[in-house]
């Protein structure tokens, strides 16, 4: 019987231990996608306790505490954090075959040195001792990205952002730490009242009046051009699928002029703004050379009882079951032929769109860059390990495995990073299995520079980091 997660965790022959141990272990981390707050940081906080920083903001352990029937005091209600770390290591052992149960306890081991499982027996002691650490300067926030190894990390902005705590982390020698265009409330015409507020930010922070569809983008084009002057290099779009409809400029100008005057939009309306807007969008991106992102395939917001006590990103959004091709292709197309298409990487969160994700990407792959379109890693409820394993065997089979750009956390906590190693250990078990099976040649040098160049290589050349 194997000792759980010992040095050989996960890697199930000797040939993919090699490759770990050899290749792809200690390796820099390149973050590229994230939501960590800049301002901790900047600021390099201490967080008060273990719950502060591994509970507060974690919707994927506030799902499983509901799940196993904690009451929401204990989750994002007022409970002292003490007897929230209780409810939590109460839950930690129903866990079992979770992604949840490996985090936590690599976590536990990489950040705290600590090899006990936790378990209500064990929860003082854990809670007491990561406690009384995180108080020091060496479990400061900049000292854990540091601990981990970590080269850049690209948060997630929206253009209203005026990025100050980046400027104030400009030239930091700890970590490099990026913004990344996220554009997503400027194309929320579903909502009029809130994209009229948002209209209205713009105008503030932009310094300018917007007046018509026109002058809206060029205010957005000045956000663009602020963030690029930041050392952004990178937009993020989180969208249930690609808005790929037709439209003409006046009828834009037409749909933006109405919901500015207060009235709801029909549905197709919406469509043709938020389609002219991501177009307009990737143009920029495409002019700057930034790399865009797509995160398609989520159903965001399915409580509306628990949306209005909690607000969003509190645990209540799931996998959709959105079309995505059609649209996906005629949006990829429209640039290409402009040759507007600049570097692209595509998520899908559920798993039935992986193969024909792997398959879009060949259809805009030109030879002009390895891997200019990339089929993402295992994102969000695909961020285990099952969903990587289907994600890179999908991309083997249709692509290549070889010029995949790798792993990020997309998480908001700071001891997340382990999902790294997680990914790296899988790359080596995938790669040893078939040379252990006569699938592939024992060539380890040539393999193992493969691993190197999934885990860390390629995205470093293909973000310019």
């Amino acid at each position: 019987m194997k000792k759980f997660l010992d040095e050989n965790f996960l890697l199930q022959t000797p040939t993919a231990q090699r490759l770990y141990h050899e290749y792809a272990n200690g390796l820099p981390i390149i973050d590229y996608h994230c939501h960590l707050p800049q301002d901790q940081i900047a600021t390099n906080l201490n967080f008060n306790n273990l719950t502060h920083i591994w509970l507060h903001g974690d919707h994927y352990k506030w799902r499983a505490m509901r799940t196993n029937g904690i009451d929401e005091s204990y989750i994002t209600g007022t409970k002292p954090d003490a007897e929230k770390f209780e409810q939590w290591a109460a839950t930690v052992p129903y866990t079992l075959r979770n992604p949840l149960y490996h985090w936590t306890h690599l976590e536990l081991q990489r950040y705290f040195d600590i090899h006990d499982i936790l378990s209500p027996d064990t929860s003082k002691q854990i809670y007491d001792d990561c406690t009384a650490k995180l108080q020091t300067p060496e479990f400061s926030v900049q000292s854990l990205i540091k601990k981990m190894n970590v080269e850049t990390i690209c948060t997630t902005d929206d253009p209203l952002d005026n990025l100050a705590y980046h400027q104030q982390l400009a030239g930091n020698d700890v970590v490099k730490v990026l913004p990344a265009f996220r554009p997503d409330k400027a194309m929320n015409a579903d909502d009029t009242e809130a994209f009229n507020a948002y209209v209205n930010k713009l105008e503030e922070v932009a310094n300018v009046s917007i007046g018509d569809y026109d002058s809206y983008l060029q205010a957005l084009k000045d956000r663009h051009d602020f963030f690029a002057a930041n050392g952004c290099s990178v937009s993020d779009h989180g969208l249930e699928h690609i808005y790929a409809d037709d439209y003409t400029e006046e009828e834009v100008r037409t749909i933006f002029n109405k919901i500015r005057g207060g009235a709801a939009l029909l549905p197709g309306e919406i469509l043709k703004l938020k389609a002219a807007l991501l177009f307009q969008f990737a143009i920029w991106d495409h002019e700057k050379g930034w790399i865009q992102q797509f995160h398609l395939g989520a159903l965001r917001n399915n409580n509306t009882r628990l949306l209005t006590q909690l607000g969003p990103d509190t645990g209540f959004d799931s996998m959709g079951d959105f079309s995505q091709a059609r649209a996906l292709s005629k949006f990829f197309n429209k640039l290409d032929t402009e040759d507007k298409l600049t570097k692209t990487i595509i998520y899908n969160l559920n798993p039935s769109d992986n193969e024909m994700m792997a398959t879009m990407i060949g259809n805009f792959n030109d030879g002009s860059v390895a891997g200019k379109v990339q089929f993402g890693s295992g994102w969000w409820f695909n961020d285990q390990k099952d969903g990587m394993i289907r994600q890179m065997n999908a991309l083997s089979n249709m692509g290549l495995l070889s010029r995949f750009i790798g792993m990020l956390t997309d998480s908001r906590s700071f001891l997340s990073f382990p999902r790294h190693e997680y990914f790296r250990r899988l790359v080596c078990n995938l790669l040893g299995d078939d040379i252990e099976n006569g699938e592939l040649p024992n060539d380890i040098e040539w393999t193992g520079k493969i691993v190197q160049d999934i885990c860390y290589y390629n995205a470093k050349n293909y973000f310019n980091f």
